[in-house]
């Protein structure tokens, strides 16, 4: 007969460390890395930290937030000085503008999150505190400055999120060569205008007509003046 095993006490094992918001993110962070963004839900991230779920609503409300945070982690990674050595304010702005879309691109169901919602920490506020201080040196008025970076940064999250996402699926350039012979093969009686512009309608790189975007709004924000209701 086998001697019955001798109960360990709580106070021999060794204890957890205290939960802090940082952990929390950088968990779910690596989760989000290895798993996907799907992965990171409150009971994956509370079976990961040895915890209950429960603990986890004192430091972040819901997943929503949760996915907000771990997407402000990331903003880390947004190149804030790139271009600028020896470059102009729009030089400078665009390289900002796609750093920040590039990181996006490398996550695409962040992206897609991030169109719905807004992270609110350091990164993204050093991000957008940078974006305001290029744009403001265009010497547009102050209202379309601020303005326009709401502009800027969701038509980058928007681009992120469209093209991460194809560049993802085994069917994208399948798809892309089916649009394009269509584009091709429309008749001219009743598609003149798509005719008309081919082939300038499927030319040009995704960096270029990214930067081409970019370059759009700026040129938009720094000429068109608000609404008199607003201004």
């Amino acid at each position: 007969m086998s001697a019955a095993k001798e109960p360990i006490s709580r106070r021999e094992r060794p204890a957890k460390p205290a939960l802090t918001r940082r952990w929390i993110v950088d968990t779910a962070v690596q989760i989000m890395r290895e798993e996907g963004l799907e992965k990171v839900t409150m009971r994956r991230l509370a079976k990961e930290l040895d915890t209950g779920p429960a603990s986890l609503y004192v430091y972040v409300a819901n997943t929503a937030e949760l996915h907000a945070a771990v997407l402000d982690a990331l903003l880390g990674e947004v190149d804030l000085t790139v271009g600028e050595a020896g470059r102009g304010w729009r030089d400078q702005l665009v390289a900002v503008l796609t750093s920040y879309t590039l990181v996006l691109f490398a996550y695409p169901q962040l992206a897609r999150s991030a169109l719905v919602s807004r992270p609110s920490g350091e990164n993204y506020l050093n991000l957008v505190e940078r974006v305001l201080d290029l744009l403001s040196r265009s010497g547009a008025p102050r209202e379309q400055v601020a303005w326009g970076v709401d502009n800027l940064l969701q038509y980058a999250t928007a681009t992120a999120a469209e093209h991460g996402t194809q560049e993802g699926s085994p069917a994208s350039r399948e798809e892309w060569n089916a649009l394009a012979r269509a584009v091709h093969d429309v008749d001219e009686a009743t598609h003149p205008t798509i005719k008309a512009l081919l082939p300038d309608l499927l030319t040009g790189s995704a960096d270029a007509r990214l930067s081409w975007g970019f370059d759009v709004l700026i040129n938009g924000i720094t000429g068109t003046p608000l609404p008199p209701a607003a201004a």
